[in-house]
């Protein structure tokens, strides 16, 4: 099997600045744990603070970035992802582009006049809350999908895989990619990425559903989602099962949803049933952060998905990878995976 660019990526390319903070900074800032959020101007003098005050690491970031990383970290091929989305002309570009070439994905960047996008990582008991200043990263524009090399990427992928975060950006280039999907029989996948991507980019996102062949989130975006919805049941299992039945614009796949739940079981819908898949237990003190944990769980899932194993096998290795993530600061990883 031809694996060179199977999967591509596209989203919001941000650098990671992590930091153990305390409750009196979540206070000041007014930032709830678990959470994720957009910076508002009152956010802005947090970036700094957390450099001045806390040891931060900074590691390249961004939602669909960690999970392409991830993968790419899994399956061991070089060139078998790529990835698009909007960096500056800066030092923490040049650090995104060092770092995405070392880790073996294909990038394809737009760089853009602003500075690169930043996402303050705060946490506390091992738990993160994510502030994104998207500067730069808001600036992708489909002109650069457009352009002859970078379709080239879209035409030779046959997984797709873009965050929810992206709708907030780009939800012209999302369309034209899960077109392409649905009409070349490709599989295209989606995260819900955050309660309020599921609040207020409701429509956005309805509009994409009809192409994803898997949606991808955690517990609390999933009751988010059926709050929005109206459906009146905070039943993870029951919302998985109804947003996999929600139309969809092409009949080749089937749609799958995926609940990943902390340290409780996922949960898989299709074909109008659920399955619960326990995740590998990790005692406290072995928490490093759970920073990256969803992101590495979908890189874990799509690594056996573009060998078209089965969702069993996706399940575990999503785990897997989760597992390896929380253990280290940050979306990181050992040289080899041992899965």
């Amino acid at each position: 099997m031809e694996y060179e660019g199977i999967l591509l990526g596209m989203g919001n390319p941000l650098l990671d600045i992590s930091a153990v903070i305390d409750q009196d900074f979540l206070n000041k800032y007014d930032i709830k744990p678990n959470n994720a959020i957009l910076a508002e101007d009152k956010h802005l003098p947090m970036y700094e603070e957390m450099t001045s005050k806390y040891s931060v690491e900074f590691i390249a970031g961004g939602a669909t970035q960690n999970s392409i990383r991830v993968a790419q970290w899994m399956l061991q091929i070089p060139g078998a992802t790529s990835y698009m989305g909007s960096i500056g002309k800066d030092k923490f570009g040049e650090e995104m582009k060092k770092n995405a070439k070392d880790a073996g994905v294909n990038v394809h960047y737009y760089e853009d006049e602003s500075p690169t996008g930043t996402c303050a990582v705060c946490v506390l008991d091992g738990e993160r809350s994510l502030v994104a200043n998207l500067s730069a990263a808001n600036c992708y524009k489909v002109d650069h999908l457009k352009q002859p090399e970078n379709w080239a990427l879209v035409e030779k992928a046959k997984y797709f895989y873009i965050a929810g975060f992206f709708l907030t950006v780009s939800p012209e280039s999302i369309q034209l990619v899960a077109e392409h999907a649905a009409a070349k029989n490709k599989v295209f996948s989606m995260n819900l990425s955050a309660p309020f991507i599921c609040e207020f980019f409701k429509d956005q996102q309805e509009k994409v559903l009809p192409f994803m062949d898997f949606v991808f989130g955690n517990e609390t975006e999933a009751r988010t989602f059926s709050r929005v919805h109206g459906w009146e049941t905070d039943n993870v299992e029951e919302i998985a099962l109804k947003i996999s039945q929600w139309p969809k614009a092409s009949g080749t796949h089937k749609r799958i949803t995926v609940i990943t739940q902390g340290a409780d079981p996922v949960v898989v819908a299709e074909d109008g049933k659920v399955k619960l898949y326990p995740v590998i237990p990790l005692p406290k003190e072995k928490l490093v952060d759970t920073n990256g944990a969803g992101d590495a769980f979908v890189g874990g899932f799509l690594a056996q998905l573009v060998q078209e194993k089965t969702i069993a096998d996706c399940v575990k290795a999503g785990c897997y990878a989760s597992n390896v993530i929380i253990q280290r600061p940050g979306c990181t990883y050992p040289e080899k995976p041992d899965f």
